[in-house]
Formats: C-alpha cells, sequence, structure tokens
C-alpha cells in the first residue's frame, strides 16, 4: 500500500528550492527539487506491508511458475528505498529456480506485453497506485473491459479484498438508466468476486456448505460467459437486471444439479424449475419497462423504495425470489 498522504502531508510550496525528506538520524532519504506555487505530496510506504508484498510476490511466483517483475525505477527517490527494502527481504525467502526481476515501468511494461503476444503469463509486482491502473490497462487490452476481471487483493490480518472494474464512466450508466430506464453495468467482475469471497470463507471457517454454494457460482459464471448474458449497450435489450436473472437461474441450476449437499439440491431444485419454465416471461418483464423514462427519486442520492421498484421490475423472478427468501 503507497499511501499518498493527505492532509498533513501535502503542502502548497511557497518559494522554489528543494523538498528534502529526512529520518531521525538527520539522514536525507529522498529530495525533490520545486518552484513556486508547486504542489509537493509526501508518499509513505510502511515497512510491515512492504515485507509482505516480497512474501506475496514470492509466493505467486512459486505457485505458478510465472516470472514476476517489480515495477521500480531505481532513478526514483521513492523506488530506489523500496529497491533496497526488496534486495533484503528477498534473502528471507527461498527463491532457486523462480525469476524474479526489478524493472523501470516503461522496461517492464514492454517485457509483459511482449509475454501477452507470446500467449504467456506475467506477474506484476507494484504498488496500490500503478496497480489501479495495469487492472484496468489488460483486460481491456484483452477483452476490451475492465468489467471482465477480478482483482484479488490479501490483506495483512488475513481478510481478502475483490475488487473489480466499472467496464466504463459509471455516470453515464446512471445517466441512461434516469432516461432510459436501461443500466448497462456488468455485474460480472461481482459475480466473480462472490465466488472467491465465499470460497475463502469455506476453507477459513471449514465450512463445506459455502463450498458447495462457491462451486456451484462458479459453474454459473462459467454459463454466463459460454452464453454471454452481459449486458446489452442499447435500451429495449438484456440490461443489468436480466444479467442478474440469468445469474441467478445458473447458479440455481447448479445448486441443483450438485450431488455433494442433499439439502441444498432439494431446496434450489425447485426454484431452478421455476427459473427455467419462466424464463420468457421474465425476460420480457425486464425488457418492457425500458425506453422510457425512469424516477429513481434523484441522481447523487436517489431514493432506496424508488430504486427498489426500479431495479425489480419482473413480479415474476420476485415472486420466485421473495419466496427462496422466506423458505
Amino acid at each position: 500500500a503507497e499511501e499518498y498522504g493527505s492532509h498533513d502531508k501535502t503542502f502548497l510550496i511557497p518559494f522554489a528550492g528543494v523538498v528534502k525528506v529526512s529520518d531521525e538520524q538527520g539522514q536525507v532519504l529522498l529530495e525533490h527539487s520545486v518552484e513556486t506555487g508547486d504542489i509537493w505530496r509526501m508518499c509513505q510506504t510502511k515497512d510491515l506491508p512492504i515485507r509482505d508484498w516480497v512474501k506475496l510476490a514470492v509466493t505467486r511466483a512459486r505457485q505458478t511458475g510465472q516470472p514476476a517483475v517489480f515495477w521500480l525505477d531505481e532513478k526514483r527517490a521513492h523506488d530506489a528505498r523500496l529497491i533496497a527494502k526488496i534486495d533484503t527481504y528477498l534473502k528471507d525467502h527461498d527463491t532457486e529456480g523462480l525469476t524474479i526481476k526489478i524493472m523501470t515501468p516503461v522496461d517492464a511494461c514492454r517485457y509483459t506485453l511482449e509475454r501477452v503476444r507470446a500467449g504467456e503469463d506475467t506477474i506484476s509486482v507494484t504498488g496500490n497506485v500503478l496497480r489501479d491502473y495495469l487492472t484496468d490497462l489488460f483486460p481491456i487490452l484483452e477483452l476490451g473491459t475492465s468489467a471482465k476481471m477480478l482483482s484479488i487483493v490479501p490483506l495483512l490480518a488475513g481478510g481478502g479484498l475483490y475488487e473489480t472494474g466499472a467496464g466504463g464512466s459509471a455516470p453515464k450508466h446512471v445517466q441512461q438508466l434516469v432516461a432510459e430506464n436501461h443500466l448497462r453495468w456488468d455485474s460480472l467482475g461481482e459475480f466473480l468476486a462472490l465466488a472467491v469471497s465465499l470460497e475463502d470463507f469455506a476453507r477459513k471457517t471449514d465450512n463445506a456448505k459455502a463450498m458447495v454454494v462457491a462451486k456451484a457460482l462458479d459453474r454459473a459464471n462459467s454459463l454466463f460467459l459460454e452464453n454471454n448474458k452481459s449486458p446489452s449497450r442499447k435500451a429495449g435489450e438484456l440490461d443489468v437486471r436480466g444479467s442478474h436473472y440469468y445469474l441467478a437461474a445458473y447458479w440455481a441450476r447448479s445448486l441443483a444439479e450438485q450431488d455433494d449437499d442433499r439439502e441444498l439440491k432439494a431446496l434450489f431444485s425447485p426454484v431452478a424449475q421455476q427459473l427455467d419454465d419462466k424464463e420468457q416471461t421474465i425476460v420480457d418483464e425486464l425488457n418492457s419497462v425500458q425506453c422510457k423514462a425512469a424516477d429513481i427519486g434523484g441522481y447523487y442520492r436517489p431514493d432506496p423504495a424508488l430504486t427498489s421498484a426500479a431495479m425489480r421490475p419482473s413480479p415474476t423472478l420476485n415472486g420466485i425470489i421473495d419466496a427462496l427468501a422466506a423458505s
């Protein structure tokens, strides 16, 4: 985690000179030449996250056999301090047989792109700021969108952060919803994140039922992709509400077809049948409300009741889901 410090570490430079960052002994750690009116902001990275970061890089390289590349430039003062720590902490791990490189961002990007063109995977080891850029760049190059990718961030205390791209400008999505009652947000990344988080929860709590649910969602996500049930950009066609219906139908079917948990099989078999039988009715109900304005009670602060009504316009689907929730 590279923390771009806020109020107490952000300065409006009053006159030209040099900003220096020193340790308690007065040793200069890094310095920058500045001019009058510059905004100078301290970037802070703590020791414990760096140790964990190096461990994650080595662990991932060991698990996959892929090269791990630290995107750092020794000519940048901040990066030079990081490189010194990396060189130290790599010695704490068994790196025999692993390919671990430290490259400038330009060289690292070229190296990674060359491997992508050859159909090879590469582990990028970066701070959170550059990671945010890369997890948009590469999915867009490969898939045309950042919405079909999953970012997994292991946390220091053992938890995990699972996130995805928006697949475009969220304000544009809301504007289209208000104008045409069509929301093209692609939830695939959320579906993937939910599957991985359920799997993580199942492992950490030794919960067999949760693992069955996670594996069923994984199968449902595969069906979702195979059948291309992501939202259309055009009003009157499938949007995020239809996507969620298909995910629910595939998930219920996967739970009905598995034999690892009979209780879940019994619970979801009739639900899966209902969702399959009513497919055309549900899709028609979801699509028929489109191509006219939607009232959600506001743009920045929508009304929860109006928004819920707008997002659940299929009485048939609502009846099936509400009955399941009540069972």
